[in-house]
């Protein structure tokens, strides 16, 4: 995965979850910033996986709704493939370490 792949998965994931959550509620439960969420927004938007429109009648003039396309849908599970592997192989790497790190500790019998 691209650098700015993961922020743009997991902000797909919160938006699919989340459609009319504001971008500053989105920034504070994605922990990033305000910048980065509206960068990672417009980045979206530009190919395609995300559509935004204004609330009707609300008095936030800044209020949106956001949902995936069905081409962001389709890209959000091939991301979700892509980073479950690559998320199962740092599992299973950390998984290794950790059990190299008991077996030195049983050696040394500080077990």
């Amino acid at each position: 995965m691209a650098a700015g792949d993961e922020s743009h998965y997991k902000l797909m994931r919160f938006i699919e979850a989340n459609p009319g959550m504001s971008q500053r509620d989105i920034a504070r439960e994605l922990g990033m910033s305000l910048g980065k969420v509206n960068y990672c927004l417009r980045a979206v938007a530009r190919k395609g996986w995300i559509k935004a429109t204004n609330f009707k009648n609300s008095h936030n003039k800044a209020a949106y709704i956001y949902w995936l396309t069905p081409r962001g849908i389709e890209m959000k599970a091939r991301m979700t493939v892509k980073f479950l592997s690559i998320k199962v192989q740092e599992y299973e790497s950390l998984r290794a370490e950790i059990e190299q790190m008991r077996r030195e500790t049983e050696r040394n019998g500080q077990a």
